[in-house]
């Protein structure tokens, strides 16, 4: 069976999956982290390379400020408790989105976490926190600029090295998960040709069983790139 190189997944639906339950909305993240640890391993084993998880976009900022401090802590806690697992599974942590604006915290166990496991060779789990697409084409244009390109030199492959995810292989497949059909600004670059599979499943009920299903559903997917 043909393996994506690089899956990427909107985690969608916590908070409803909570409500559903008559809980809160922080339950229903706690929830959501432990989904993330099922598909880390999952996808690991499956031999996928490159795992990108949308966590916290730059537009989350606007959500109500209790339910931001609430995320950034359940998010600080976790990323000390990742190492273990990552360490386990020879998987290297890679920081996706901008460090400025986040908590000085959570930008010091990030770089802790990347440097922790620097060394691993095994699948690659980008985590996209405070990440906006629109922002890292931005960010990118004014890096030709400021990089001195003339104009003529500004092509796909100038922006591209200029991206969080400079070196990093293009989405072969992106799943979105509460039965929403958007990929409300994650890696717009990086899935220009990437295969997509939605399922109605909210975050915590996505399990492994669920990702191989959007693995075989890949699988039967002919993929010509614009060609014949």
């Amino acid at each position: 069976m043909t393996v994506p190189t690089h899956v990427a997944i909107i985690m969608d639906g916590n908070g409803r999956w909570a409500a559903q339950r008559g809980w809160p909305r922080i339950k229903g993240h706690k929830a959501g982290v432990q989904a993330v640890e099922r598909i880390l391993e999952a996808a690991s084993d499956a031999g996928i390379r490159h795992l990108s998880l949308y966590a916290f976009s730059t537009e989350n900022w606007k959500r109500p400020p209790q339910e931001v401090g609430a995320l950034m802590a359940l998010l600080r806690m976790y990323l000390r408790m990742f190492v273990h697992q990552l360490t386990k599974k020879g998987i290297r942590f890679h920081h996706l989105g901008a460090l400025e604006g986040m908590p000085s915290g959570i930008q010091a166990d990030m770089k802790t976490l990347e440097a922790a496991t620097a060394q691993n060779t095994g699948m690659t789990f980008h985590l996209a926190v405070n990440y906006g697409s629109r922002l890292e084409l931005a960010q990118a244009a004014r890096r030709c600029v400021e990089d001195g390109l003339r104009p003529e030199q500004v092509d796909e492959a100038a922006l591209g090295a200029r991206l969080w995810t400079a070196g990093v292989p293009d989405v072969d497949l992106l799943i979105r998960t509460s039965g929403e059909h958007r990929i409300s600004n994650f890696l717009l670059w990086q899935s220009a040709y990437a295969e997509l599979h939605m399922t109605d499943l909210l975050w915590p009920d996505f399990g492994p069983a669920e990702l191989q299903q959007a693995l075989d559903d890949y699988a039967q997917r002919e993929r010509r790139f614009g060609g014949i």
